[in-house]
């Protein structure tokens, strides 16, 4: 089996579980593998990816472009995932729209980011020190894609990391597929966790 073909079987794996934790609300999010150094796979625009098919994802190059002989239009946000190829050696990098994600864009859009500390999930991101803390930086949404991924690249500094945009969705990235869902479900545990300990509260 080829590297395209394994990495392909990497990527749909990673939609499948996510799509079965409803991840993938209105056809949003988007998903991404590197195959080499000149290409990656990325979601074709517009697809159910509850469904599985043999389009669901386009072989595309390092600038986003759609190589000849796959069908389809990739994701109006190819640019983001661009971003974290060009500045990182990251394998792969999600993109998903929660209610939890764009609930917690939302109360901290104003700071700019949000801490999270004192939680046993941290340790997913290897950080394993005492009262551990991570933190995302929070970017606004702007509705022209090259101006959100020039916003975005801002923060594509690292082999891993994570950027939420207000209200509309988190990028996770990590060095393979396994890295980057297991970082992208420690984020989501994290953000459910806040709010309902935030309404327990009665914050």
């Amino acid at each position: 089996m080829n590297a395209l073909q394994l990495r392909w079987n990497d990527l749909a794996e990673v939609k499948r579980e996510l799509a079965a934790r409803d991840w993938f609300p209105g056809t949003s999010g988007n998903l991404s593998i590197k195959v080499d150094d000149e290409s990656f796979l990325v979601t074709a625009s517009g697809k159910d990816k509850r469904k599985e098919t043999d389009e669901d994802f386009l072989l595309v190059d390092l600038q986003g472009q759609a190589i000849e002989g796959f069908a389809g239009k990739p994701s109006a946000e190819t640019l983001l995932h661009v971003e974290v190829y060009g500045k990182t050696a990251a394998g792969c990098s999600l993109h998903v729209h929660t209610v939890d994600n764009n609930v917690i864009s939302e109360l901290y859009a104003e700071e700019g980011a949000v801490t999270f500390s004192g939680q046993e999930i941290i340790k997913a991101f290897g950080i394993w020190e005492e009262n551990a803390s991570i933190t995302v930086p929070i970017i606004p949404n702007h509705a022209h894609i090259p101006a959100l991924a020039k916003e975005f690249g801002r923060y594509v500094t690292q082999d891993a990391g994570s950027v939420l945009i207000r209200n509309h969705g988190i990028t996770v990235w990590g060095k393979d597929a396994f890295e980057a869902k297991k970082f992208l479900e420690a984020y989501e545990f994290l953000f459910s966790w806040h709010i309902k300990l935030q309404m327990l509260k009665g914050r």
